[in-house]
């Protein structure tokens, strides 16, 4: 069953391969557009609900293109490990020395989508716990050299080596850890 959206134009705002192809998973037409966002946040916020206010600042920018038949989709994801949010590194060390924290750990993926339309606007968020093995300086020193994470928020993608090899337990969405909790777009989606 796909989502009454015939008469909609839904437009995806984000760079990131990995949400355009999750997005496609649910048949949906839509297209990818860009602006360039402030993604600064308040210090005092809680690490847990700065990728939702992210979300809704991007979608914020697109207020203007929106009319009866428009809908936004933006998105926003971090990893918190040990209370401490881990971004996209800048680095090859940075990101290193991300995955180094999260050796033997688990830290937590948030993403935060926010789904506006003229009349209508659901901002929320999504948590994985996701655990790693015990990696060695070698296997991460591979994976960063290979894979080049620099893009990826914690300076890694599930869906890549690294996932494959080093993910010892996953609590919570697959999909949400990769950048779109998809089932929950679909729910809201249902709104709209």
């Amino acid at each position: 069953m796909n989502l009454n959206l015939k008469d909609k134009r839904i437009i995806l705002a984000s760079k990131s391969p990995r949400r355009q192809e999750l997005l496609k998973g649910l048949d949906l037409d839509f297209e990818v557009q860009l602006k360039d966002i402030d993604e600064s946040y308040p210090n005092t916020m809680a690490a847990i609900d700065v990728p939702a206010y992210l979300a809704e600042k991007k979608a914020n920018a697109f207020r203007d293109q929106l009319n009866e038949s428009t809908i936004i989709i933006t998105a926003d994801t971090i990893v918190i490990c040990k209370d401490e949010i881990l971004e996209k590194p800048k680095s090859k060390e940075e990101a290193i020395s991300m995955i180094q924290k999260m050796s033997g750990e688990t830290h937590t993926v948030v993403t935060g989508v926010s789904i506006q339309s003229i009349n209508k606007s659901f901002t929320f968020s999504d948590h994985t716990e996701v655990t790693f093995a015990n990696l060695s300086t070698e296997e991460i020193n591979y994976y960063v050299e290979k894979y080049q994470p620099y893009d990826k928020a914690g300076a890694y993608g599930v869906q890549e080596w690294i996932g494959y090899v080093g993910i010892v337990r996953l609590e919570g969405s697959y999909f949400n850890v990769m950048g779109l909790p998809v089932h929950k777009v679909y729910e809201v989606l249902k709104h709209f």
